[in-house]
């Protein structure tokens, strides 16, 4: 009732305004976004090849419409793993008086490992023969400056995981065998970081480098860089347009 005493007919104009049901249109751009994090998503699970991303990542940013853009992940799992979240990258630093200047880390027809909290010596040599070892760095404090690591795997395997933030050198080589590197991650261009120095040989067996997060597995490791390089060809892309 208005004052003086005169009475609206129908729906009061504010409360029509506050219970409008019509839905706000999406935005073309946010959903592209969506779209293309989703394309991302698939490829890191490999639901899409290299090929298909590229096609479909095309399509997504030349589209003009909300159905363009749906029709794009429509034949697609409804589920796909999220992106690994990227810890700290920081690298703990031991005092020069807690590092050993030389150990030996030794598995013959057997197996041996390095891992958790540990500091490595300067120097460490590791022998596996017919054998598996295991030196894991993600959480080591590494003393200052050089870390030298010397392996040698005869008919046995060496596998060695290194977190983001150290400077890694290698220098080693297979004879029937390999000296190879798995997974990547951005390395530090940190002149203060520490460096790890790789080299040796595997006959008639393997050493592996694997570059991984504090905490995460192999198959993350690999799903996230997938999601790294599909965003980055997205960003190409989108720099093209």
């Amino acid at each position: 009732m208005r004052a003086g005493g005169e009475t609206f007919v129908g729906p009061h104009p504010f409360n029509h305004a506050m219970t409008d049901p019509t839905p706000r249109p999406v935005p073309l751009e946010q959903t592209r976004q969506r779209i293309v994090d989703q394309l991302c998503q698939h490829y890191a699970v490999e639901n899409l090849t290299d090929d298909m991303l590229e096609d479909r990542l095309a399509k997504a940013l030349a589209a003009t419409s909300l159905p363009e853009l749906t029709a794009l992940v429509a034949d697609l799992p409804t589920e796909a793993a999220s992106g690994a979240s990227s810890p700290s990258t920081s690298v703990a630093m031991a005092l020069p008086e807690n590092v050993a200047e030389r150990q030996v880390v030794v598995a013959v027809m057997g197996a041996a490992e390095r891992k958790g909290v540990w500091t490595p010596p300067r120097q460490l040599t590791i022998v596996a023969v017919m054998g598996s070892a295991e030196l894991d760095f993600r959480e080591a404090s590494f003393g200052p400056g050089v870390t030298e690591v010397t392996c040698f795997a005869m008919m046995g395997g060496i596998e060695i995981i290194v977190p983001p933030g150290v400077r890694v050198e290698t220098n080693g080589m297979g004879l029937m065998g390999g000296f190879s590197q798995a997974g990547s991650a951005s390395q530090t261009t940190d002149p203060n970081a520490p460096v790890l120095r790789i080299g040796g040989v595997g006959i008639m067996g393997g050493v592996e480098l694997d570059v991984r997060f504090t905490g995460e597995r192999r198959g993350d490791a690999r799903k996230r860089e997938r999601i790294d390089r599909a965003e980055k060809r997205a960003e190409a892309r989108r720099l093209k347009r």
